[in-house]
């Protein structure tokens, strides 16, 4: 009886544990973790650009660095917050996964962002201010308080573009459904644009206002903040072993036709890779024939396979899904070409607005001054009210159905995107050479630093305008690129597009400074130069860049074959993966 009542007792204590693990479980994933992801993001942001937004004006006003020279590293410096999250988002899917690289990147982010604000705290590690705000009397930093500068932003800028996109993909990996991840990623990136809009108006007020010490002492904290709530619900995270990116896997393809350069390309299906099964083919017929130089990749040789039918080197051999897969990316290319050359003139007019801004009247009442870098939070505004808009307007518009005579479609959309950066930079233009007759008219052309008297909201129109059109380009981009990348590459979209933003802002650092070279436009004391001929220029430009859109377009063919009419822009499928 004692044997049984024991063997009673240890069955209750094992199912109670059987219980308690399935309780655990069940409070796993799911929304237990959104409360920590979007509060580590909105953190990690407020921080992350807290610093990012106004560093033209840190390095004009603090390490007198040449205007032309500050708008030129803020672009670079945007440039990597854009381009390094695919590095990272590849080494998150290759190896660390995405928990490790998120809070590996935030602490790096931490650190940088610890030398920036020492830079800002001791008098021994930036230049000492200049007298009688003549440019003669300032004293150029020394090569250390250069190298620490440096450091820091290098690796703030490291640490906030690892966190970007690794969360992102982090938190959507908690849900199951796809409509709970939908509104996962709504809700993220409200976080993360009220983490940024928060930056660009008290932080930087802080730092303009108050103390470039408390504002960036003040990003500090709330990074750490934001690294120890991530921290914390770990708990409550799913983690998922890391497969494999699947950009890789196009590389491949590339290293593998290179290497196969010389074979001779096989007239029968059978000599082709298919996929480790063999007769369960991922494609069962042979692939396409154009790009036929990648189909190469596809063709076995001795050796590429083991007994299973696995690839034994996959820098040789791919199947024949994988080189079509890489086809249908190329075939995107030139239409991601001219998104490229759409961002470029924005990324240009973004940092030159800054500058404008710093030589007009930024006074709201007899106490309040807008900080120069304020201004940009008009983009994020204004694009977020339009998309609002949008969503809820849908394919209805009923005057575009009336001039066009069908409902409109993603390619509609970024068409539409392109008009209004136009039209955006053609006010820019407008407002610059305002700005300059004010400026000759009270002889502000040999006066260092001076205040024109016009008010800095006469930016606004502008940059309402580039919200506005951001708001139609940006989601459309996403959306197309959803639609119609291969099913195992749906999550690169946004790496296509925040590439695309990436090297924009480098190609607008080359465009500057070859403007810079050839021309008198951009001199140190703006009233001097002629702003408004580059507005002109970059307006010229995206015109000519809307008419080679127009001809990719037009000769773009779908994946089912159709015309691009066939990509609405409500697409339920297609909105719900934009939104991510």
């Amino acid at each position: 009886m004692e044997s049984s009542g024991s063997s009673k007792a240890k069955s209750i204590t094992g199912g109670e544990a059987e219980l308690k693990l399935c309780d655990a479980e069940s409070k796993r994933a799911g929304w237990n973790t959104f409360p920590f992801i979007t509060g580590a993001m909105a953190l990690l942001m407020l921080a992350g650009t807290g610093w990012m937004t106004n560093l033209i004006v840190y390095l004009i006003q603090e390490f007198h660095v040449n205007r032309i020279d500050a708008a030129q590293i803020y672009n670079v410096v945007n440039g990597c917050f854009c381009l390094l999250p695919i590095l990272s988002a590849i080494i998150a899917d290759s190896v660390l996964g995405c928990f490790l690289v998120a809070s590996v990147s935030s602490s790096i982010a931490s650190l940088g962002i610890v030398l920036l604000s020492l830079t800002a705290t001791l008098n021994s590690l930036r230049p000492k201010p200049c007298g009688n705000n003549k440019s003669s009397s300032c004293k150029d930093p020394s090569n250390l308080q250069f190298a620490v500068l440096y450091t820091g932003i290098v690796l703030s800028t490291l640490g906030v573009s690892g966190v970007r996109f690794t969360i992102a993909s982090f938190g959507a990996n908690q849900f199951e459904s796809q409509k709970d991840q939908s509104t996962f990623f709504n809700w993220f990136f409200f976080a993360q644009y009220a983490g940024y809009i928060l930056s660009s108006t008290l932080i930087v007020y802080i730092e303009d206002s108050v103390s470039w010490a408390l504002g960036y002492w003040l990003c500090v904290a709330v990074n750490l903040i934001g690294l120890v709530v991530f921290i914390v619900g770990n708990r409550y995270y799913r983690h998922e072993t890391p497969q494999g990116s699947p950009l890789l896997s196009l590389a491949r393809v590339l290293v593998a036709s290179f290497r196969k350069r010389k074979l001779q390309l096989p007239l029968i299906s059978d000599e082709f890779y298919y996929g480790p099964h063999g007769l369960n083919k991922e494609v069962d017929v042979p692939p396409k024939r154009n790009f036929r130089f990648l189909n190469r990749a596809a063709v076995k040789a001795d050796g590429d396979t083991k007994s299973d039918y696995s690839i034994a080197k996959p820098w040789r051999l791919c199947s024949v899904q994988q080189v079509e897969d890489l086809k249908s990316v190329i075939k995107m290319i030139p239409l991601w070409s001219s998104a490229i050359f759409l961002s470029t003139p924005i990324a240009v007019q973004g940092s030159m607005t800054v500058l404008q801004a710093l030589t007009m009247d930024r006074h709201l009442g007899p106490h309040f001054m807008i900080p120069a870098a304020s201004v940009l939070v008009m983009i994020m505004i204004s694009g977020l009210v339009s998309l609002a808009l949008i969503d809820r307007l849908g394919s209805s518009f009923p005057l575009w159905k009336k001039l066009i005579g069908s409902p409109p479609t993603v390619f509609h959309r970024i068409g539409v995107g392109h008009l209004l950066n136009v039209l955006g930079l053609i006010v820019s233009a407008l407002i610059e050479s305002r700005r300059l007759r004010t400026a000759h008219l009270h002889h502000l052309q040999n006066v260092n630093n001076p205040t024109v008297p016009m008010s800095a909201l006469w930016l606004f129109p502008q940059l309402i305008l580039v919200g506005i059109g951001e708001a139609f380009h940006l989601p459309g981009q996403v959306s197309l690129y959803f639609q119609e990348f291969p099913a195992n590459l749906s999550n690169s979209a946004t790496a296509m597009v925040a590439a695309t933003i990436g090297i924009s802002y480098y190609l607008s650092t080359v465009l500057v400074d070859l403007v810079r070279r050839s021309t008198g436009w951009l001199p140190e004391n703006l009233n001097n130069g002629r702003l408004d001929c580059l507005y002109w220029l970059l307006a010229g430009m995206g015109m000519a860049n809307f008419g080679y859109y127009l001809v990719c377009a037009k000769l773009y063919k779908i994946k089912d074959g159709s015309s691009n009419s066939g990509l609405p822009m409500s697409d339920d499928v297609g909105e719900s993966k934009m939104r991510s």
